[in-house]
């Protein structure tokens, strides 16, 4: 393979890697959304069994705690700043983009590690008043992590290739 065949080769793959970046992105969301209307189902049962039937049961709010934090950091994976950043000049605004994009990846890497830790530390141990392992309530946290840094890079990619 010459030079100009590996440049080509190398240019092809941040198409590639977009695809499959905007898919993860495109489930991620789709999860979030589950999640939160899993919530409001969960909150729903709640309260019915709660005012109606007058059995409140002890699942639901473990329950609904975890729909929730998965539906914010699945979420949050797709949130950013930008009116700052646009009103820059454009040096000072891709240099801003740059920067935020490289917090947001170290940050993402930061929560999925210590999510991921908490998972397994946690992973032993029952959680009160539902039948799963506490550690599980960990398990959006280190996937939103691992999604964040994620699409920083791939943003950050996107930039250097432009």
């Amino acid at each position: 393979m010459n030079a100009r065949e590996a440049r080509l080769t190398v240019a092809a793959l941040p198409p590639r890697l977009h695809a499959v970046c905007a898919a993860v992105a495109r489930a991620a969301l789709v999860v979030a959304c589950v999640a939160l209307v899993g919530m409001a189902l969960v909150e729903g049962w709640q309260v019915f069994a709660r005012y109606v039937l007058n059995d409140s049961p002890s699942w639901t709010e473990p329950v609904a705690l975890l729909f929730m934090s998965t539906a914010m950091m699945l979420g949050a994976a797709h949130f950013g700043f930008f009116i700052g950043v646009e009103l820059a000049p454009p040096r000072l605004r891709r240099a801003l983009k740059i920067f935020a994009r490289l917090v947001a990846a170290t940050i993402g890497v930061l929560l999925a590690a210590w999510g991921g830790e908490l998972l397994v530390d946690g992973w032993s141990v029952p959680m009160a008043g539902a039948p799963l392992p506490q550690g599980v309530v960990y398990l959006p946290i280190a996937l939103g992590g691992a999604l964040i840094a994620l699409f920083s890079l791939e943003k950050l990619g996107d930039a250097s290739w432009r």
